[in-house]
């Protein structure tokens, strides 16, 4: 069982190369290759896979439309030569200007981020919105540390600040800063423990 598993992993590897050589050029000539490189590997981490280096990369991008979604967001305009024939996930929105490495979400289907930063080794799942909540206030948008992780249906709005290594609860509405090391439940959101090390449950 575990050898056919892995037969078929380096069949999709085999036609990740035979299809998706111009994305390989792409992730090849981009300035954000260290970032790409660190998001596959984050999502690697969570499959049985254990490619490294491009092989990562184009197995994710064959295998995870959000993935995608990241990959494109990255490599900037360019990408469009390629994203109309592998689409990403049209749930998926991504509007924040630096995003660090280490990026991963979990089925992140309708979720935005429109942040003004994300840290690295950012987690999040489903039905995520990162975002301003005034209308006629569009940039008072929140800035997220490094190593946040967030459950799913989490709300994050208005000029606030995400420490490092902060962990947001399921369902929680965050509206105010959040200092490093806390664990946040609730809405409103408050901390409800800190924490020593950061960790990424599921």
């Amino acid at each position: 069982m575990k050898s056919s598993k892995r037969t078929i992993q380096y069949i999709c590897l085999i036609l990740a190369w035979l299809v998706l050589w111009p994305v390989a050029l792409l992730f090849l000539t981009s300035d954000q290759r260290d970032r790409i490189l660190s998001d596959a590997l984050a999502e690697m981490s969570f499959r049985s896979a254990s490619f490294a280096g491009i092989n990562a990369v184009l197995y994710v991008f064959l295998l995870n439309k959000c993935f995608r979604n990241l990959f494109y967001h990255r490599v900037g305009a360019i990408s469009y030569l390629v994203s109309w024939i592998w689409r990403g996930n049209t749930t998926f929105s991504l509007l924040c200007n630096h995003i660090g490495g280490g990026f991963f979400a979990f089925h992140p289907y309708a979720t935005i981020i429109n942040a003004k930063s994300v840290g690295v080794n950012f987690r999040c799942r489903q039905c995520t919105t990162i975002g301003n909540k005034q209308d006629d206030k569009p940039n008072a948008i929140p800035t997220i540390g490094d190593n946040v992780t967030l459950g799913a249906n989490v709300v994050i709005i208005g000029d606030i600040s995400i420490g490092n290594n902060v962990i947001v609860g399921a369902g929680s509405v965050v509206v105010k800063d959040v200092p490093d090391n806390a664990l946040v439940v609730g809405n409103p959101a408050s901390v409800i423990k800190y924490i020593d090390s950061h960790c990424c449950p599921e």
